[in-house]
C-alpha cells in the first residue's frame, strides 16, 4: 500500500486475493493511511516551496533562466566532456521538476532542468557529470558510480547537498 503524490492509496494485492481481504486490509490501516497522507503533502509543499523560487510562468522569465543556464551549464560540460572523452549530439534546458536531468542515450542527447539555477554551482556540477556518465554507462550501476568517482568525486556530496536544499524549503 502506498499513498501518491495527490494523495491517493494504492494496493498491491496478489492475484486471487478477494476484494474483501483488500477492504478489510485497508480498513486495519487506516491510521497509517491517515499519517502517510499528512507527510505526503508536506512533502509536496515543501517541494512547491522550493520550485517557487524560481518563477517560470511567463516567456521572458523562460527565456532569461534558459540563458543562464547556458551560461553556467556550457562551460562545465565543454570542460567535463573533453576529459572524458564524450560529446553529447544536443544540449537542453526544460523546466523539470521531477529530474535534474535526463540523458537519452540512443540521441546522446541531454535535457538540464532549468531549476538546476536553484542549487549551488558545485552541485549543478554533479548533475552535469551525471548525465556526461551516461553517455559512458546508461544504467546506475558500479561502472557508472565508479565513473563519477573518478569524474567528479564529491558527487555524494553534492546529492546530499541537493537533497537538503530542496527538503528545507
Amino acid at each position: 500500500m502506498r499513498i501518491v503524490k495527490n494523495g491517493d492509496v494504492h494496493v498491491s494485492a496478489p492475484i486471487g486475493m478477494s476484494k474483501r481481504e483488500v477492504e478489510a486490509f485497508i480498513s486495519q490501516h487506516q491510521d497509517w493511511i491517515v499519517e502517510a497522507r499528512k507527510k505526503t503533502a508536506e512533502r509536496q509543499k515543501q517541494r512547491t516551496g522550493f520550485f517557487d523560487r524560481l518563477p517560470l510562468t511567463t516567456r521572458a522569465q523562460k527565456i532569461e533562466a534558459k540563458e543562464r543556464m547556458m551560461a553556467l551549464v556550457e562551460p562545465m560540460i565543454e570542460r567535463h566532456a573533453k576529459e572524458m572523452g564524450v560529446r553529447p549530439t544536443s544540449v537542453s534546458y526544460k523546466p523539470m521538476i521531477s529530474r535534474w536531468g535526463v540523458c537519452r542515450v540512443k540521441e546522446r542527447s541531454i535535457c538540464y532542468s532549468t531549476y538546476l539555477l536553484l542549487l549551488p554551482d558545485w552541485c549543478v556540477e554533479h548533475v552535469v557529470v551525471h548525465e556526461l556518465c551516461h553517455l559512458l554507462e546508461p544504467s546506475h550501476n558500479a561502472r557508472f558510480h565508479a565513473l563519477m568517482d573518478k569524474y567528479y568525486p564529491r558527487w555524494r556530496e553534492a546529492r546530499k547537498e541537493t537533497r537538503r536544499l530542496q527538503a528545507r524549503q
